[in-house]
């Protein structure tokens, strides 16, 4: 009889070893056994638990979300203004939890699927609709709504461009200079805005 509580546990262990097993490949092209391998637990009990791979790759996703998304709510309910909530965003994107060697291989790993992939373009749209609404609430106070999307789609494109460079330079850029190089901009942009 299985122990109570194990489930979400052992759901966890399997989402982790999901991302494990896609660092190392740099690909979703993972299996079942490998994922459960690492987890420590029988390709049986992970196909109990998530049904086919894709289905353990989509929640492996949704968790990344889910703990970008709760980070950035926890970042954004400290912020004052409209320009605390920019670097709460670009902070929280850029943070150590999110800069992670694993999680951004993982991350770049469902970009190229979700080419091919219906409901991983599905998540990624979900977080690139995230971060751009996050971005504007910020923005638009300050800048206006024209100049704020621009500066949004800009932002965006600097944070995925820098998670790549972090997945190619073996650890550079480092959050901090990361998010140092995004914060230089929104400065000159902003000060370009008020002149």
């Amino acid at each position: 009889m299985p122990k109570l509580g194990m489930e979400p546990l052992r759901r966890r262990a399997l989402i982790d070893a999901a991302i494990s097993a896609i660092s190392d490949r740099g690909t979703l092209d993972v299996t079942m056994s490998d994922i459960a391998g690492r987890a420590g637990v029988s390709s049986a009990l992970a196909h109990h638990y998530f049904g086919a791979k894709e289905d353990l790759l989509q929640a492996t996703m949704r968790h990344l979300l889910a703990d970008l998304g709760r980070d950035t709510v926890a970042a954004l309910a400290k912020t004052r203004t409209p320009r605390e909530r920019i670097s709460a965003v670009v902070r929280v994107n850029l943070s150590v939890s999110q800069f992670r060697q694993e999680t951004v291989h993982a991350w770049l790993a469902f970009y190229g699927e979700a080419q091919k992939s219906t409901p991983l373009r599905r998540l990624l749209r979900v977080y690139s609709r995230r971060l751009y609404s996050n971005l504007m609430s910020g923005l638009v106070p300050l800048t206006g709504r024209r100049e704020a999307e621009r500066m949004a789609e800009t932002i965006a494109a600097m944070i995925d461009g820098l998670y790549i460079r972090r997945a190619l330079r073996d650890g550079l850029p480092h959050p901090i200079s990361a998010t140092a190089l995004v914060e230089d901009y929104v400065e000159t942009k902003l000060k370009q805005c008020s002149a």
